[in-house]
């Protein structure tokens, strides 16, 4: 069934604690706040949507968005996650029901850079041992397994955001810069920088000194990155390189990469000297307690999923996210939609008091000229259009300035003859209506 929304988003569902400035920016748009400090499940999600009559979501990274939560949230327009991952996001379910997801990139991205340099720097020289060690009573000043990281290759596998962020930094350490991407474009700029291409995987692991992880839940075909990284990875980590490499590795992406047994048996094996991971296959909803995977191997360095928990990124990403919100709740505009990473949409130059029509619909063949037909026999003028279509997830997204807004039942009546021109019921998933002030 087609979900209307009439007007501006109206009440947010804040979970997972983003920063607090959140609110008053939301609250300034004329959006009532509901922050909860009980971290739920699915189940309790739901009910809390369904009986809030919430049409947006703000969260983090560990909630999740199942098709049980958007089928049974029917006022839901709108998933904002306040982080960069979007796996914990039925994004399928999303798209099913017109229900757009935004994310924030960018904010985060120097907090997550600065824990890797800082791994790196402590990984090399056993900071994170010598510390218990001395605690205890100890005071072993031997030099033994402790490196410099200059003149070091650093492997930086995925170059997005925080990949090359993350490589000028350890660049300007005096580390040389050695990465892998499967994105043409992602390549390109890195050659440009002066790095050096691997040509696989493997190969990046073998003439790396130390690996840090970037990539993304998906890769660039969409094909999920579960299990990247097997036991015979870890066993290719500085094969190529002198017999003194620090041979480290770093996760901070995604904690679903590779089984925790198979980096336990590379260190087990020293053919991986020290890790650090802050991301796990299984982590709590709340602040614990859970079963650390690593509990019983010091050479391994773990922290809770903290690359983003700092006093300077949470602030900013409360900004950029209420940013994105009002933009597309005031104006109908897109960005970081995870359904087209990168894409900016939108329209300008309005005029007040037209109508702003933000459409959900099906790819299919006729749903689009549908919705302008119905339009065109209400007796209303479409005075521009922008149209994107999300291939992957079988839906469009079209914004339309008319001159003046519909009624409820032309607006019924959009949906009814998309359905009828392609055979779907749900060929229009939802429709939004806003009027230019």
């Amino acid at each position: 069934m087609t979900r209307l929304h009439p007007g501006r988003l109206r009440k947010a569902l804040v979970v997972e604690a983003p920063d607090p400035a959140l609110d008053e920016l939301l609250a300034a748009q004329g959006i009532e706040v509901d922050r909860r400090s009980e971290v739920p499940d699915a189940s309790m999600l739901t009910r809390w949507l369904a009986e809030g009559g919430h049409d947006c979501l703000f969260k983090r990274s560990r909630v999740p968005v199942t098709r049980e939560v958007v089928e049974g949230a029917p006022r839901l327009s709108v998933v904002q996650l306040c982080c960069i991952g979007d796996d914990s996001v039925d994004k399928h379910a999303c798209a099913e029901h017109g229900v757009l997801v935004f994310n924030d990139p960018v904010s985060n991205g120097r907090s997550v850079v600065e824990l890797a340099i800082a791994h790196l720097i402590a990984l090399s020289r056993r900071l994170y041992e010598t510390y218990d060690h001395t605690r205890a009573g100890g005071f072993d000043k031997s030099q033994a397994e402790r490196f410099e990281i200059q003149g070091r290759a650093l492997g930086v596998l995925g170059l997005g955001n925080i990949g090359r962020a993350t490589a000028r930094a350890a660049e300007a350490l005096g580390m040389r810069i050695v990465f892998f991407d499967t994105r043409e474009v992602a390549r390109e700029v890195g050659i440009e920088m002066g790095w050096e291409p691997a040509p696989t995987m493997e190969a990046l692991f073998r003439q790396s000194d130390a690996v840090t992880v970037h990539v993304s839940a998906e890769d660039v075909r969409g094909q999920s990155n579960r299990a990247l990284l097997s036991r015979e990875t870890f066993a290719q980590l500085a094969a190529d390189r002198p017999g003194d490499s620090p041979r480290l590795f770093l996760n901070l992406a995604r904690g679903f990469l590779y089984d925790p047994a198979d980096l336990l048996a590379a260190i087990a094996a020293k053919e991986v000297r020290r890790a650090a991971v802050d991301v796990y296959p299984e982590e709590p909803r709340g602040s614990g307690p859970w079963a650390n995977p690593y509990a019983s191997e010091p050479r391994v360095a773990t922290t809770p999923h903290l690359g983003a928990a700092t006093l300077d990124a949470q602030p900013r990403i409360a900004r950029r996210v209420a940013q994105t919100v009002r933009g597309f709740s005031r104006g109908g505009a897109i960005r970081d939609c995870v359904f087209r990473p990168r894409l900016t949409l939108g329209l300008s130059d309005l005029v007040p008091g037209n109508a702003l029509l933000a459409v959900v619909h099906s790819t299919v063949r006729g749903s689009r000229k549908a919705v302008q037909d119905a339009i065109f026999d209400a007796g209303a003028s479409n005075l521009s259009t922008v149209h994107q279509d999300f291939e992957d997830f079988g839906v469009a997204y079209d914004l339309l300035a008319l001159d003046r807004p519909l009624g409820e039942d032309e607006l019924r009546d959009v949906a009814a003859r998309a359905a009828a021109v392609t055979g779907e019921a749900n060929a229009v998933r939802s429709l939004r209506q806003m009027i230019v002030e």
